[in-house]
């Protein structure tokens, strides 16, 4: 692959860090260090005892950091305000826990501030306790929200007036500002079917998590099939969302999964997941750093070390 992979960093918004201090500062070193975007993630709580497990998988438990994330909008708005080229995604909201018109005027804000840098990666998440917190729909029903979330969004940022009527959304003729500064992409997961279909019908790109460069070629080439026997002419961007299981010293043991280890074993990975051609590759760093000096030295030399390999 030629050197023009976008590289993105997960921003800091655990539970270790200091958000007001930490989000911008990290956000400006790794603006500066080259990173061409900056991405949050979204969790709204930690049940305590767990009610499921991580990602619905029984006994899977919650990683420790998951019991204070700070708020995904609120963290990209610290970090829009610290930099001005860095493009500024969600890796990604699920969206379903958001009524639908005030997610669309909150993101065709954060675009207008910020000079049209915002990516929104939008998902439909797997707690049932935090679809019960957010009382916007019942879990069952996760799907058919976002499909009006996507409706209202193409709504909102687009001409006036703006109307719509949906199961749970009515907006009446109306001026509805400030629209975003620019096309606002939204990205999408591909895990089921269905929602490749929503995917290539409706989304403006791909959002996958990686789980090895074979599988991720897979997926890919089905996913560009589908989009060509569907009729889709536009291109699908792609951002593949890396979560890494840092370690100082090399991972010696046999049973090493993709992106677990030190940098130079995670810019083994990158390398072999670069080759499936993907345009951005988004690196989350911040799970094992003690704190945010730890996150912009381990962030900084790992752009490096990507860079100087061709990625």
């Amino acid at each position: 692959m030629a050197t023009t992979t976008r590289l993105g960093l997960g921003l800091p918004q655990m539970k270790q860090y200091d958000i007001g201090r930490d989000v911008p500062d990290v956000a400006r070193a790794a603006e500066a260090v080259g990173y061409d975007s900056l991405w949050v993630f979204e969790r709204i709580l930690y049940p305590e005892p767990a009610t499921q497990g991580l990602y619905g998988i029984p006994g899977l438990p919650w990683p420790d950091q998951y019991r204070s994330v700070a708020d995904p909008l609120v963290a990209l708005t610290l970090a829009a305000s610290a930099t001005s080229r860095a493009r500024l995604g969600t890796s990604v909201l699920v969206a379903p826990l958001h009524l639908p018109f005030q997610l669309a005027r909150s993101l065709a804000s954060l675009d207008a501030a910020s000079g049209g840098r915002v990516v929104a990666g939008l998902g439909t998440g797997w707690s049932h306790d935090e679809y019960a917190a957010a009382g916007v729909a019942p879990f069952e029903r996760r799907g058919k929200v976002l499909d009006e979330l996507i409706d209202v969004c193409r709504a909102v940022w687009g001409p006036d007036p703006v109307s719509y009527e949906g199961e749970l959304t009515t907006i009446a003729p109306s001026v509805v500002g400030p629209k975003p500064a620019g096309p606002l992409p939204i990205l999408l997961p591909a895990n089921s079917p269905k929602s490749a279909r929503r995917l290539v019908d409706r989304g403006d790109g791909w959002m996958p998590a990686a789980m090895g460069a074979e599988g991720l070629k897979q997926q890919w080439d089905r996913l560009q099939a589908l989009a060509e026997e569907r009729g889709r002419t536009a291109p699908l961007q792609t951002v593949l969302r890396v979560n890494t299981v840092h370690t100082r010293e090399p991972y010696t043991g046999e049973d090493r999964k993709p992106f677990q280890g030190s940098v130079d074993q995670i810019v083994e990975d990158l390398v072999a997941h670069d080759e499936v051609g993907l345009e951005e590759i988004l690196i989350e760093l911040q799970g094992q750093a003690r704190d945010a000096e730890e996150l912009k030295d381990v962030a900084a030399e790992l752009y490096g070390k990507a860079r100087a390999a061709g990625v």
